[in-house]
């Protein structure tokens, strides 16, 4: 039944995409023609995905299935995968058009977000791998009360939908902006092709999604900075002189500094971004897809080496794009240099992609923006609807007795109404600014996932009583900190002055999960605690062994 109802979903968002051609984003941005080179691209894709998705079908007969692949995924193709599922279409134009306009001081940006992989290559990949099954929350309970999942699981449905709010809100502006599509025809076809991947292909059909969408993107992306480049003759110098000569930062376009003045919202945003990268539930889902802590450990390698190529590739876009967009006429509305960009600021990337190698990579690279939406939403979808059906519903409402038919079922319940929600929530948000569900999703991952999740594979004491104290104030406070934020306080909810004084919740809310975990366990002296303690000899054992550990099941 779920099968057809995705299936008719899936040919009803078809035609939709067909027909639909309508004015594109308000206000500041100029209205963009319908793009038939982007749509038909992404027609090929989403045919060639859907195909995917039905072999995907016939490969998913249980949870391991369904959550993992069956563990079967290669460390190379897992890699490719995951930098699929970290990639947003926000990397590819929101980065380009910072380092446009703000040089060096984007690449520091990159970076911060970058320092995240080391983390989880040496500190928890193996682990990772070794103690979990299906969720991240297998590990914290793995020695502790069943009630650490209810709170590992509220924290990561937190993380998933605000993190999926911003990509459908970024997702309907954006093709709205690039295929000249309606803002609420672009939200319906993402959340029922994400739908459509995860009910019926589950992690196999996703995988396959994210690695194809990282193959695009890596190549779209080098393509059109070797087009680029190739202009200055491949020299970085003869690039930065040019660039440098006629930007209106000048000589400090390679200084740090312009970004961000204010030094503790910058070490905040940076924490924020290294720790709640490692605390994303969907990137984190991901290291259980593989056979063993060796694929795991490789994934994480190829999948930094990646992310490190692309964060390279978009850095020298900006600068080329200083150049032969920022100095074209043809790219800026009523073609003065010093005005706007037609179509507003994050469209670098595709005026790049234009100038280079008109409508056809420009068609190319606006397929592959909307591709990378599919693959980062379905992802989010499948690390949500493991949350609901693996961590709340089978191990603490049914206590582990239930059958991989019926969690599987409630799974895909679970998707579709994650889907439908993404749908309302996405169309309701549409004037939000989205930056602070951006900064609240790392915020929440960094605050309540990444303290209760590093403390129960490293340290002994931890207790059910700390990691519940520690789970729910890193929560509460990254919100909360949000919430009193110039960003909400006064942009959204138009008081006069922020109640708190930074943007970025990290700095402040990680000390306070840290603490609480650390104060509520050492001070609890219950006999449930001493069991759990002593139970860290175990759990060390399977953490640096593998043994017991659950393997591909084919």
């Amino acid at each position: 039944m779920i099968k057809r109802l995705t299936t008719a979903l899936a040919l009803l968002a078809f035609s939709g995409v067909a027909a639909a051609a309508g004015p594109a984003l308000q206000g500041e941005i100029q209205t963009q023609p319908t793009n038939w080179h982007a749509i038909i691209m992404f027609l090929i894709f989403v045919t060639m995905t859907m195909g995917i998705t039905y072999w995907a079908a016939g490969r998913t007969k249980s949870t391991a299935d369904f959550y993992t692949a069956g563990g079967g995924i290669t460390g190379f193709q897992n890699g490719l995968a995951i930098a699929g599922d970290y990639m947003s279409a926000a990397t590819l134009l929101g980065l380009t058009a910072m380092t446009f306009s703000r040089g060096y001081d984007a690449y520091i940006y990159m970076m911060a977000f970058f320092a995240g992989w080391p983390i989880i290559l040496f500190l928890m990949a193996e682990r990772l791998r070794n103690l979990g099954r299906f969720t991240f929350s297998d590990i914290t309970s793995y020695r502790l009360d069943p009630s650490v999942r209810t709170m590992a699981a509220l924290s990561s449905l937190v993380v998933v939908v605000f993190y999926l709010i911003a990509q459908m809100v970024g997702a309907g502006q954006l093709i709205k902006l690039l295929f000249g599509l309606e803002y609420n025809v672009a939200i319906f076809v993402v959340g029922v092709l994400m739908m459509v991947y995860v009910t019926v292909g589950g992690m196999v059909a996703t995988t396959w999604v994210q690695i194809i969408k990282a193959c695009l993107l890596l190549f779209g992306g080098t393509l059109v900075l070797i087009l680029g480049f190739s202009q200055f003759g491949f020299s970085l110098t003869t690039l930065l002189e040019k660039a440098q000569a006629v930007h209106k930062q000048g000589t400090s376009l390679m200084a740090p500094g312009s970004l961000l003045s204010d030094p503790v919202t910058a070490l905040s945003l940076g924490l924020g971004l290294m720790f709640g990268t490692a605390g994303l539930p969907h990137i984190l889902m991901r290291f259980f897809t593989v056979g063993n802590a060796k694929e795991a450990r490789k994934s994480v390698l190829y999948a930094s080496g990646f992310v490190g190529f692309f964060f390279n590739v978009i850095f020298l876009m900006g600068l080329v794009a200083i150049l032969l967009v920022g100095q074209n006429p043809e790219y800026f509305e009523g073609g003065d240099t010093k005005g706007a960009l037609i179509g507003g600021g994050n469209m670098v990337a595709m005026h790049l992609a234009h100038a280079v190698g008109g409508n056809m990579l420009l068609g190319f690279l606006a397929a592959v923006a909307f591709a990378t939406i599919l693959a980062v939403v379905s992802g989010l979808a499948l690390a949500g609807a493991s949350a609901i059906a693996h961590d709340i519903y089978a191990r603490v409402i049914r206590k582990g007795e239930c059958t991989d038919k019926e969690e599987i079922k409630v799974s895909r319940i679970a998707t579709i109404a994650l889907g439908i929600l993404a749908i309302i929530l996405g169309i309701l948000f549409e004037k939000m600014n989205i930056a602070f569900m951006v900064g609240l999703a790392f915020g929440v991952a960094a605050a309540a996932n990444f303290p209760v999740l590093i403390l129960s594979m490293y340290w002994k004491g931890l207790t059910t009583r700390g990691a519940l104290w520690g789970g729910y104030s890193g929560v509460t406070s990254a919100v909360l900190f949000v919430l009193f934020s110039k960003s909400v306080w006064v942009d959204v909810l138009h008081n006069a002055a922020p109640l708190f004084p930074y943007t970025q919740p990290a700095l402040f809310a990680m000390p306070i999960a840290f603490i609480c975990a650390y104060v509520f366990s050492a001070s609890d002296s219950s006999p449930r605690a001493t069991k759990e303690r002593e139970a860290f000899e175990d759990q060390y054992v399977r953490a640096q062994t593998g043994f017991g550990a659950s393997g591909a099941s084919h």
